[in-house]
């Protein structure tokens, strides 16, 4: 079953469940809307479409007034369900990106992290089911059209005003998002957390470690109360001290 956490009015973050292998993790794509329109930030993994549905209900946010998604990097978990999305509606979603990701979320680009190649040696040890239900999900396709890319310092005038803000490192085009109105910061993956702690980029999935941790810089310059991890959740606590503290931890 789908959650939602409000932050403020007019904006949610979606809890919702991700099975990679028969692990299941919680991941948190965010709602933004308006009078107007609804805004979704990532989409998460294939075959989410009916939970990001049930959110919107929980969130009290009619479905159709989904006008745009922005997705804060190409990693498959956040771009998965997009394909399905589109499909869904008969009026055109805008999609949003930066353009340093844009080439591998239209498939120019083989993604970084799920490359073929690079996935078959990773999954080699694993059971045969697990393997077997990975090597499905590499089938699929899951790209989609960018229709307009943003860059660092844009500012994006709806859903309560919005500034992207260029965090590369995970991946080359990664981006966050300050939603001004509640001073709120969507991290995408440029930080996780845990139990309210963050923690900084996940060194695993992240290819340019320094890269990463020389972004997170950037977040200090605004007036955060909240932050939404992708993978972690909302924090609330100590938010200040504690994005000072990861800027000046590399």
């Amino acid at each position: 079953m789908a959650k939602t956490m409000k932050i403020k009015n007019g904006i949610e973050a979606l809890e919702l469940s991700m099975n990679v292998m028969g692990n299941v993790s919680k991941i948190c794509p965010t709602l933004l809307w308006d009078e107007n329109e609804a805004i979704l930030v990532d989409t998460g993994t294939p075959g989410l479409l009916p939970a990001i549905r049930e959110a919107f209900e929980e969130a009290g946010v009619p479905f159709h007034k989904l006008s745009k998604v922005i997705l804060t990097h190409q990693d498959f978990d956040h771009i998965g369900s997009l394909p399905e999305l589109l499909k869904e509606f008969d009026g055109p979603i805008e999609v949003l990106a930066h353009k340093e990701d844009k080439p591998y979320i239209e498939g120019d680009k083989p993604f970084i992290k799920m490359n073929k190649e690079m996935m078959l040696k990773r999954i080699e040890a694993l059971p045969t089911e697990q393997r077997e239900q990975f090597l499905s999900m590499l089938e699929m396709d899951i790209t989609s059209k960018v229709d307009t890319t943003v860059e660092d310092g844009q500012y994006l005038p709806y859903g309560g005003g919005i500034t992207v803000i260029f965090t590369p490192g995970h991946t080359p085009g990664h981006i966050s998002l300050y939603h001004h109105d509640s001073k709120t910061l969507i991290t995408g993956d440029a930080i996780v957390a845990d139990n309210g702690k963050l923690l900084g980029p996940n060194p695993p999935v992240t290819p340019d470690l320094n890269q990463a941790y020389e972004s997170l810089k950037k977040f200090t310059s605004h007036d955060i109360e909240t932050v939404i991890c992708y993978h972690g959740g909302v924090c609330t606590d100590n938010i200040k001290e504690q994005l000072e503290k990861l800027a000046e931890s590399k």
